[in-house]
């Protein structure tokens, strides 16, 4: 598998989740689409849309409901795309949206891969390989980002790394469709800055890879940590 047939699935998947065409994304021409609910798109999204922007750094697909489409047009056709994406621009839309009763809320990066680059990185600590019936005394927390108490069910794959018998990080995947997998991540405060979230996610990602998936990681711009 090449890091073009990754871009490739993941971009599969969003046009599934958007209601458009993969292609749609490689032009130079922003499309604005109907949202509608789709059997295959990921289970958490909550479909369809008000207004869902997505861009793979080409052009802007915009997934809106019918009644917006005017008002989502002006504004991607009146930045560039990669200013639609920051403030104060996203004001203007989100006071455009105002009267609909709508604001802007989410903002999310989404990474994919680099096989070129993808390696496991070494762990100070003991690492395990976690299947699905090892997740059942761990919906606490300190491990909400990596499992997802809700959606249990799609949970169905992690690594963990142990002092002694303590667990303290996790990486962990949910089955949120059928191509590919969401890594999420979790150290306790004191483990922290030693590269034990790197040689989870790293390893996770190759055990994801292995099994015909392929793994992703969402995270918020404000998320540094």
């Amino acid at each position: 598998m090449t890091n073009k047939d990754i871009l490739k699935v993941a971009m599969r998947q969003s046009a599934v989740d958007l209601a458009c065409e993969p292609e749609d994304f490689l032009t130079d021409k922003n499309k604005i689409v109907i949202s509608k609910k789709n059997q295959g798109a990921r289970k958490y999204l909550e479909l369809p849309f008000e207004c869902n922007l997505v861009s793979y750094g080409n052009n802007i697909v915009a997934s809106v409901r019918e009644d917006i489409v005017e008002v989502v047009e002006n504004y991607i056709e009146k930045y560039p795309v990669e200013h639609c994406f920051e403030t104060p621009n996203m004001n203007v839309l989100s006071e455009a949206l105002e009267k609909y009763d709508l604001k802007i809320c989410f903002m999310a990066e989404y990474f994919l891969p680099d096989i070129t680059l993808l390696k496991k990185h070494d762990c100070k600590y003991e690492t395990r390989i976690l299947n699905q019936s090892d997740f059942a005394d761990l919906y606490k927390p300190e491990w909400s980002n990596a499992l997802c108490e809700k959606r249990k069910e799609l949970d169905v794959l992690g690594v963990g790394a142990y002092d002694g018998g303590k667990l303290i990080g996790l990486a962990a995947c949910s089955a949120d469709c059928d191509s590919m997998r969401q890594i999420g991540i979790d150290v306790l405060p004191e483990y922290r800055r030693m590269g034990i979230a790197s040689a989870l996610t790293s390893s996770l990602a190759i055990e994801i890879l292995e099994r015909g998936k392929i793994p992703f990681y969402c995270a918020a711009w404000s998320n540094i940590k």
